[in-house]
């Protein structure tokens, strides 16, 4: 989990420390413009496994990632897999039943958390987030190319949009038109 401390309802550490005490044992990666030592040592405390302040390179976000997925999952080569679809953070490797995808770096960050999230809506801020640096302003529609040219690749029903909230990949090994 990726989680900015500047949540709207509730403060970010409250909510770490909240779902630590239910028992949340995914890997939990704080994200945030709080910078001191102080709030670093905190997010540690509180059960954060990295502490990442931004402005930051994506490039680093996405091998801090790697790494406590692979920390998590105890493994060197740590893949995801939704169906037919398989996805190696190690090596940064796609597959669609046995053929390898060609994906750009922006479609394998935005494949890479909706698989994450498998079955769930992933919000498009947070999407959105995961392939600008804070200090890049695109056009408002590149999120929406984006999923365009993934969804080809991947199978159009494969990527709903889930209207007014982002979009949500879905375990259809059957839609790869």
């Amino acid at each position: 989990m990726v989680l900015d401390l500047g949540l709207p309802d509730e403060d970010g550490l409250h909510f770490l420390a909240r779902m630590r005490r239910e028992k949340f044992s995914q890997p939990v990666l704080i994200l945030t413009a709080r910078d001191t030592v102080e709030d670093r040592i905190s997010g540690l405390d509180t059960g954060a496994d990295d502490y990442l302040v931004k402005p930051f390179a994506l490039e680093e976000l996405n091998a801090r990632i790697r790494a406590l997925l692979r920390r998590h999952n105890n493994q060197g080569d740590s893949e995801m897999v939704v169906g037919n679809l398989r996805l190696n953070i190690t090596r940064r490797q796609v597959w669609l039943g046995g053929d390898s995808l060609d994906l750009t770096p922006k479609e394998y960050s935005l494949l890479s958390r909706l698989m994450m999230k498998a079955g769930s809506p992933v919000h498009r801020e947070i999407l959105y987030n995961d392939i600008y640096s804070w200090d890049n302003e695109p056009a408002t529609n590149t999120l929406e190319v984006h999923i365009h040219n993934l969804r080809d690749k991947v199978g159009k029903a494969r990527i709903r949009t889930v209207r007014g909230f982002g979009y949500m990949l879905v375990n259809n090994t059957e839609s790869e038109s």
